[in-house]
């Protein structure tokens, strides 16, 4: 190894080191979800993995000389400004991947041009450390259930749907967040891209074996869940639980894998042996050259400047009240909370979170639930997976949406014991009152960033379904009496 060499990677070194300890709470969360998260445990094989791949461009690599580059500097400005959002809204995958941003710019930066196109794919493969999917866990649910109501169609086997819960004349089956198959498409995926960037030169082939990672362990999870249900319908129940986790666990795995894999064989048109990188051509690659120094101290402020407007952000006081309490509404009296079945909204780490259940003139029962936060942050907040009314592990699912009063979400849930909900929720931050997830997490972005009112309160309405009967008269009848949702809102959080 060269001096050049030598002092860029001590340089490296140093600089990756201080950005994980000015981060470290970031990379501790993405360690914590790959070791405790059997959705991303893949993503503890990236890390080997990515080694692996720079040892195999080493050699070439030696014969080129690292110079500091001018021009990462655009793509770390990026990931800080992304990491800046992420923070202030609550996204973990956003800080994520602004951290694995920083790092991938901080080689490009002090390594320059011609090693970083050496180092491209290795470099692109860091993505795959960032957990995420789990927003696609509906969508998955949804077309699992359908699959399987098509098969269970084709086998003569009558079933009825209702939304991720299918009901046979053997027993009522959901198709569970475990069962989405999220878990086998993200490991999928990342091997895919390794295979096609090893195996394929031809871009072409790179797409259509990326597309078969894609659609495959679909269309494979779509018939283990029939295979179980089929098991159930022909045999027994305890059978059937036990085949789905044991196959699906590893066999039927390793099984698609192996089919992928034996199916693309054929077209692998790269020698195993194959050079990974050529330094002859690399040499030819140039870009605008900085001083080790002068490269250093620019990344050092592009990433300063937004951890410390985060910081500011953090302890900017945000106060609730110390105690709240449902509204008294007129036409209606509180009365004692004995749903048909147990319910209660999940949101983590509430400052508040309230209740109860009125009743009017005519016998209808509504639940009013409040939660209100002085703050949001990771873990924290109004809107993300697992918040809200079928909350994280809960015997609730969602079913569908529902037609929404102005500025809210309407949902119907249900659980396996046939007990349906339909539940309207307002979110409210920084005066901006909306059902969607997006919007809320815009309003909280503007409200960090901005320096606006951080408190944010949710307002969930809801009314059991008892048979035929539809619900949401008694909802809107409610809604009425209520008047004015943002000042309820405000209210709850010492705004008015």
């Amino acid at each position: 190894m060269t001096a050049l060499w030598r002092e860029a990677l001590v340089r490296l070194g140093i600089v990756w080191t201080a950005m994980l300890a000015l981060f470290w709470r970031d990379a501790a969360d993405m360690a914590a979800i790959w070791w405790n998260s059997s959705t991303f445990n893949h993503c503890l094989l990236i890390i080997p993995i990515l080694w692996w791949l720079v040892d195999q461009r080493k050699a070439e690599l030696a014969k080129l000389e690292p110079r500091p580059w001018a021009l990462p500097l655009l793509w770390i400005a990026a990931a800080a400004f992304g990491w800046l959002l992420g923070d202030a809204a609550g996204v973990g995958l956003a800080r994520h991947a602004g951290l694995v941003m920083l790092l991938q710019g901080s080689v490009a930066l002090l390594l320059g041009p011609a090693v970083t196109r050496g180092l491209l794919f290795p470099l692109f493969y860091m993505f795959f450390l960032v957990p995420f999917g789990e927003e696609f866990v509906p969508a998955l649910q949804t077309i699992t259930a359908e699959m399987c109501m098509w098969l269970l169609g084709l086998t003569g086997i009558p079933a009825h749907i209702d939304g991720i819960y299918i009901a046979t004349p053997t027993a009522l089956f959901r198709v569970a967040e475990a069962c989405s198959g999220m878990k086998f498409l993200v490991a999928m995926v990342a091997l895919g891209a390794l295979v096609s960037n090893l195996c394929f030169k031809s871009w072409s082939r790179r797409i259509a074996f990326m597309a078969a990672c894609i659609v495959i362990p679909i269309i494979a999870n779509g018939l283990r869940a029939f295979a179980t249900i089929y098991i159930a319908h022909h045999g027994n129940l305890d059978f059937a639980a036990s085949f789905d986790h044991v196959v699906f666990g590893w066999v039927f795995f390793g099984i698609v894998i192996a089919l992928v894999m034996a199916a693309g064989w054929p077209f692998f048109d790269r020698a195993a042996d194959a050079q990974a990188i050529d330094a002859d051509k690399l040499k030819q690659v140039t870009g605008l050259p900085m001083k080790p120094v002068a490269a250093i101290v620019a990344l050092a402020a592009t990433v300063l400047l937004p951890v410390g407007w985060s910081t500011y952000i953090a302890n900017r006081a945000s106060p609730v009240p110390a105690q709240i309490d449902l509204p008294e509404l007129a036409g209606w009296t509180r009365v004692d909370y004995r749903p048909a079945h147990p319910w209660k909204p999940h949101f983590v780490k509430a400052n508040h979170m309230l209740l109860g259940r009125y009743r009017d003139a005519q016998g209808h029962k509504v639940d009013l639930s409040v939660a209100v936060y002085d703050r949001q942050s990771e873990g924290r907040e109004l809107v993300g997976f697992g918040q809200g009314a079928a909350g994280d592990s809960s015997d609730w699912s969602w079913i569908e949406g529902c037609d929404a009063p102005a500025n809210a979400r309407c949902e119907r849930i249900g659980t396996k014991d046939q007990y349906h909900r339909e539940v309207v929720s307002f979110y409210r931050v920084n005066g901006t009152t909306s059902g969607s997830g997006a919007a809320i997490k815009l309003a909280t972005l503007k409200a960090k960033l901005l320096g606006g009112n951080q408190q944010a309160v949710a307002i969930l309405v809801s009314a059991e379904q008892k048979g035929r009967e539809n619900p949401r008269p008694a909802i809107d009848s409610f809604l009425k009496s209520i008047r004015d949702i943002d000042k309820l809102a405000d209210r709850m959080a010492g705004l008015d």
